[in-house]
């Protein structure tokens, strides 16, 4: 499968910015990104949930050492996430895969981000196994006003599906009014038919979510992000969402996915099985879209990118190619998470 990963490297789409500062202008850059922490557990046996079933509790020995170590390369990959333009760490971060508040606070003091100041909205979701989606801000750049998690009320033969809530928070990125939604929808446990119903019901819970924002904000600056566990042409995305992969096609309520194209040319951000998928992406509304017009009087996306350094890839044994995961087999293996970050830059010309 070695030869399926590619390491991404992106050429700059639409103007230069490095170009445009020479010729005199000026811009903020922030980053929004999206990482699946995978199974960032805690060594504490929590009789409410099921966490017997996460990989940290599995381990037989060194659970301690383990989850620190864990914490310490999660935390070194925040902080490279669009460091290279944006000269820091995300603005804007949203995370999947965490058991609890408490290790989203271990993460966040890690010595890598401790200096960021970052801040957290949690909540605790229904998921059988205890995993939760959350965000993470620097608090110098996005500021807060309202946050909310949905449950999307998911149904098979009748049965109630403990799945993931989706997190809104609506807040000034600088002096910007933005609203994020954090998703990680159901899995594809029985097979991708199979499950196919549970990720559609999932996207429908976003398009009521987006309504809801768009009811108060109509020209709301709307960024999708997640673990959706769906390839960007699957039916979640194209018959519910109704995501656009060409800029020319984005009408003013449309939602965008730069990742539809990423995915086409073979980009990926986690193989299983001889498979390897696009399943972790940051989607956005039109009014975030630049068409050519170059106008950036306001936050625009600049770029849409995979976040899949060298060292955060698999260079030996069954997941050589893969993302350098964090467990297997019920063992540690000393990686960061089985899945590459996503993100993208926003940019605005300063004044």
């Amino acid at each position: 499968m070695k030869n399926y990963i590619s390491f991404l490297t992106i050429l700059f789409l639409g103007i230069s910015i490095s170009t445009a500062q020479n010729k005199g202008k000026q811009y903020n850059i922030r980053t929004i990104a999206f990482y699946n922490l995978e199974n960032l557990f805690d060594t504490i046996n929590d009789t409410s949930i099921n966490d017997e079933a996460s990989p940290m509790m599995e381990l037989k020995s060194n659970r301690s050492k383990v989850y620190w170590d864990k914490i310490d390369k999660l935390g070194s990959v925040i902080a490279q996430i669009g460091e290279e333009k944006a000269k820091t760490s995300p603005a804007i971060i949203g995370v999947s895969e965490v058991e609890n508040l408490s290790v989203l606070e271990d993460l966040v003091k890690n010595k890598h981000l401790a200096k960021k100041k970052y801040g957290i909205i949690h909540y605790d979701s229904p998921d059988k196994r205890g995993i939760d989606v959350a965000l993470l801000y620097q608090k110098k750049y996005f500021k807060p006003v309202f946050h909310e998690a949905y449950n999307p009320n998911i149904y098979r033969e009748n049965r109630k599906v403990y799945t993931r809530d989706q997190l809104l928070v609506s807040g000034y990125l600088d002096d910007e009014l933005i609203h994020v939604i954090v998703n990680h929808w159901p899995s594809r446990s029985g097979g991708e038919a199979k499950s196919r119903p549970l990720r559609e019901k999932a996207a429908y819970q976003n398009t009521k979510i987006i309504a809801q924002v768009r009811e108060k904000d109509p020209n709301a600056k709307i960024l999708i992000m997640g673990d959706f566990n769906d390839d960007p042409t699957n039916s979640s995305f194209k018959e519910v969402l109704k995501t656009k992969a060409k800029k020319k096609n984005v009408g003013e309520l449309d939602i965008y996915n730069p990742y539809e194209d990423l995915h086409r040319r073979g980009f990926n951000t986690l193989g299983y099985r001889d498979n390897i998928n696009l399943f972790d992406m940051v989607l956005i509304s039109s009014p975030l879209l630049d068409k050519g017009e170059k106008d950036f009087s306001t936050y625009k996306m600049y770029q849409a990118n995979i976040f899949n350094k060298r060292f955060l890839t698999g260079r030996k044994g069954q997941f050589k190619g893969y993302p350098f995961r964090s467990f297997s087999y019920g063992g540690y293996t000393g990686g960061y998470s089985d899945h590459y970050p996503v993100y993208m830059y926003l940019i605005k010309e300063k004044r």
